[in-house]
Order: structure tokens, then C-alpha cells, then sequence
């Protein structure tokens, strides 16, 4: 029961949000302008507030449908936390590489923040808390975000221990800095564009 539960969550994340909307309203595919990310920032150039916003709460909310689903329906099959850790990595896995948009995912903050909601809903909010203060300093959401990342692990280890749930956490961690090494090398080089400035990096 574990795999359908997993493939499940792989299915509903790889529905990407970016280009289902950006088709909807009639945009160009996100993959094709500006940062090549199918993602809610990169709608946004395109000045189109409310398909970036959609982007925003489809990413997020496969991600809190998939894991609290789970939460809910696995304890009547047997399963626990291990089936809540594997479809939290499954629909991460999916946004990032989704079979429906031949791999091509976005980076996976808003579906991130999604699945830590579903895990704990103040879990969620000390990320989104942590990546609105950070952005808020700085106006580098790529910036936001990996401190967000960095900090999720933490914040799931001194709210509910260390279990299953906290390694799913952490490879999400992982994989997030992973997609975001172009942006740490910016950071790092002082390239890195700001939020509403002129610029031509990729965030």
C-alpha cells in the first residue's frame, strides 16, 4: 500500500502549476522567458499578478494535499510517519521532475513550504516566517529561500524530534539547495539581483 501512496504523490507533484496556469491565461510557456524556472516568480514577469499567485497556491497546496492525505489515510492501512516521510519526498520529487513536463520542475520552494504545513502547521509557519524576514532584509528570494531550507531541519528536530519525518525534511533541504547552487554562486560573487531591481541574474 506504501508504493501507491508514494506514486500517488509523485503524480499529483509533477502537475506543475506554472505551466497549466501560464496555459490558462494564455502566456507563454515558463520554461521559454526569464529564468527558465516554472515557478511563481518567474510568472510573475510576466506581469500577470494573479497566474503567478495561482502558480503560488497550486505548488503549495499539491504539497500539503499529498502529505496530509497520507496523514489521514495511512494509519486505516497500517502505515505511519514512514508513509507521511515518503510521500513528502514523493511530491517534492514530482515538482522538481515531473513526468508530465518531460523533468523540466522548478526549483520547489512553494511545494516545499506546502509539505512542511502538512507535517506541522507551525513547522510551515517558522519556514515561511524565516523566508518573509530574510526577504524582507534583504530582497533576494533565492537568498530567502535557502535560509528557509537550511533552517527547516532545525526547526522539525526542537518541534518533534528526530523520526522519519525529520530525514524527509532534510533530503528536502538538500535537494532544495541543490536546485538553487546557481543562485549560491551569485550570492557568493555579490551577482545576485534583488527583488525589483534591475537586473539580469536568474533567481
Amino acid at each position: 500500500m506504501l508504493i501507491i501512496f508514494v506514486i500517488a504523490a509523485y503524480l499529483v507533484g509533477s502537475l506543475s502549476f506554472a505551466v497549466i496556469v501560464s496555459r490558462a491565461f494564455g502566456l507563454p510557456d515558463p520554461h521559454s522567458y526569464g529564468s527558465g524556472n516554472p515557478g511563481a516568480t518567474n510568472v510573475l514577469r510576466t506581469g500577470r499578478k494573479a497566474a503567478a499567485f495561482l502558480t503560488l497556491l497550486g505548488d503549495g497546496g499539491k504539497g500539503w494535499v499529498a502529505v496530509y492525505a497520507t496523514s489521514v489515510m495511512a494509519p486505516q492501512h497500517g502505515l505511519g510517519t514512514e508513509a507521511v516521510a515518503a510521500t513528502a519526498i514523493a511530491v517534492f520529487l514530482g515538482h522538481i521532475y515531473p513526468v508530465f513536463f518531460r523533468f523540466r520542475g522548478g526549483k520547489g520552494v512553494a511545494t516545499a513550504l506546502g509539505v512542511l504545513l502538512a507535517i506541522h502547521l507551525w513547522l510551515g509557519l517558522a519556514a515561511l516566517a524565516t523566508w518573509l524576514a530574510v526577504f524582507a532584509l534583504s530582497r533576494i528570494s533565492s537568498l530567502a529561500a535557502i535560509t528557509a531550507a537550511l533552517l527547516a531541519p532545525l526547526y522539525e528536530w526542537l518541534m518533534m524530534g528526530s523520526d522519519l519525518r525529520m530525514a524527509a525534511v532534510t533530503a528536502m533541504s538538500v535537494l532544495l539547495l541543490l536546485r538553487h547552487r546557481d543562485n549560491l554562486q551569485r550570492l557568493l560573487s555579490g551577482a545576485e539581483g534583488r527583488m525589483g531591481a534591475a537586473s539580469n541574474t536568474k533567481p
